[in-house]
């Protein structure tokens, strides 16, 4: 089913941090990560045991309470910080919705939240789905000059292993590397979405087959990584009859809780799950810590888990990412939520380079007007006289056509340059008006 869309208000940040708006070689956006924190409400067994809040917050740092008497804490300050009574709308508006609206214009977006077990991940990100969801359908509504697809996917790293969430019969599935598309999984189901309501059943058959285990701090705690991919294929009939093509995707992921297993009481299973989740997460953590430092911080360690080969994009790539970082305002879990926001404050400063992925179709028929030419060129070598001419003539023509086609490469190219350049200025505008 092909539908209408619009294109969505381009992001900004909630306040100035170090941005860097010179386009690469690659004419993308130079970004950093938008890094929020959200602090849930005491938890039913934190006020059972008495457990009091340790952290102060604004609008947009966080400092401990210092109630056990150590060396102060923080402050630590982020794009936002949202406090126990701040909704998942609120968390959505002020930290998620522009990312995940530029997949709407063809720049790659993703989304995750990160922190310990019982922290509130998968209550924020189920909010975070079902935002997104009303707001790409209401952006379908209101603008009938574009027309787009949409397709889902979703998979789970369930003990260092991929799962497809939609088909579970294939068995685990591999990771590929792609030349183009980079890192890739092998034969995950891939649905075209009907509309609205088909796409909230997919989230909820997901949802369903998720891998939950009860623990000491949690009796629905996640025990996977979740990856959920909406592709969108967007177009746009212009003036000439030219059809320009965007192709991006919205990943939203719901990380596995990082634990201790003093806390959780894990043995068996539980601890085996725990350790594959402690050390895919200490990967992304490192991942992070590396990308923070500049580029030239020596080797990143994508390749050290699966988790982070798939989120390689996210990370430093071509793609406009949020983090979500989740914590208890417990005292009893102050060391945990430390580690939270001491992994947020790395993110902040991670660069990343959005691009406008515009198809081109016309590079893929230039190839094959090549591999004519050549055939070509190679009967022309052929002694018979009687068809050298009809050959050079057809020859020509074929050239002709490729350098036609060429101009017009060339021109598409340039007109997505002209369109990365006023999506900077127009960032770059709204953040000086957030200021």
């Amino acid at each position: 089913m092909r539908m209408a869309i619009g294109t969505p208000r381009t992001p900004s940040s909630k306040i100035r941090r170090a941005q860097s708006c010179t386009p690469s070689r690659s004419r993308g956006h130079d970004e950093k990560i938008l890094v929020t924190v959200r602090v849930r409400p005491l938890s039913t067994r934190e006020q059972a045991a008495y457990d009091l809040i340790a952290w102060e917050i604004d609008e947009h740092t966080i400092v401990s309470k210092n109630l056990n008497h150590d060396r102060p804490t923080g402050p630590y300050t982020f794009d936002r910080v949202f406090d126990q009574r701040s909704t998942t709308r609120n968390v959505y508006n002020e930290g998620a919705r522009d990312v995940a609206l530029s997949a709407l214009s063809g720049i790659n977006a993703t989304i995750f939240a990160y922190g310990q077990t019982s922290s509130g991940k998968t209550y924020t990100m189920k909010g975070i789905a079902e935002n997104a969801i009303q707001d790409i359908y209401h952006h379908i509504q209101i603008a009938p000059e574009r027309e787009f697809a949409l397709k889902f996917s979703a998979l789970e790293i369930y003990n260092e292993t991929v799962v497809d969430l939609l088909n579970r019969e294939p068995g685990p599935l591999r990771l590929l590397d792609d030349p183009e598309k980079g890192t890739i999984v092998d034969k995950l189901t891939e649905e075209t979405v009907k509309d609205d309501k088909h796409l909230r059943n997919l989230f909820s058959i997901c949802e369903a087959q998720r891998q939950v285990g009860e623990t000491a701090l949690n009796d629905k705690s996640s025990r996977s990584h979740q990856i959920i991919k909406l592709t969108i294929e967007s177009s746009l009939r212009e003036n000439s009859g030219r059809i320009k093509s965007f192709i991006a995707s919205l990943n939203l992921v719901d990380l596995a809780g990082s634990e201790r297993t003093s806390q959780t009481n894990a043995d068996g299973t539980r601890l085996k799950e725990g350790s594959h989740i402690n050390r895919s997460l200490l990967t992304l953590t490192t991942v992070i810590r590396k990308l923070s430092g500049g580029r030239k911080n020596g080797h990143i360690p994508y390749r050290d888990s699966k988790l982070t080969r798939i989120l390689q994009p996210a990370l430093g790539g071509n793609a406009r990412t949020a983090i979500i970082c989740t914590i208890s305002p417990a005292l009893s879990h102050v060391e945990q939520s430390r580690n939270t926001l001491s992994f947020a404050t790395s993110a902040k400063e991670v660069t990343n380079n959005a691009q406008v992925n515009m198809v081109v179709e016309e590079k893929i028929l230039v190839k094959q007007l090549q591999l004519k030419v050549a055939k070509l060129e190679a009967e022309l070598q052929s002694p018979d006289p009687s068809a050298s001419s009809s050959l050079k003539t057809l020859l020509m023509e074929k050239e002709l056509k490729i350098k036609k086609m060429e101009r017009e490469m060339n021109e598409i190219k340039r007109q997505r340059d002209i369109a990365q350049s006023q999506l900077e200025q127009e960032i770059s505008a709204r953040k000086e008006m957030k200021v």
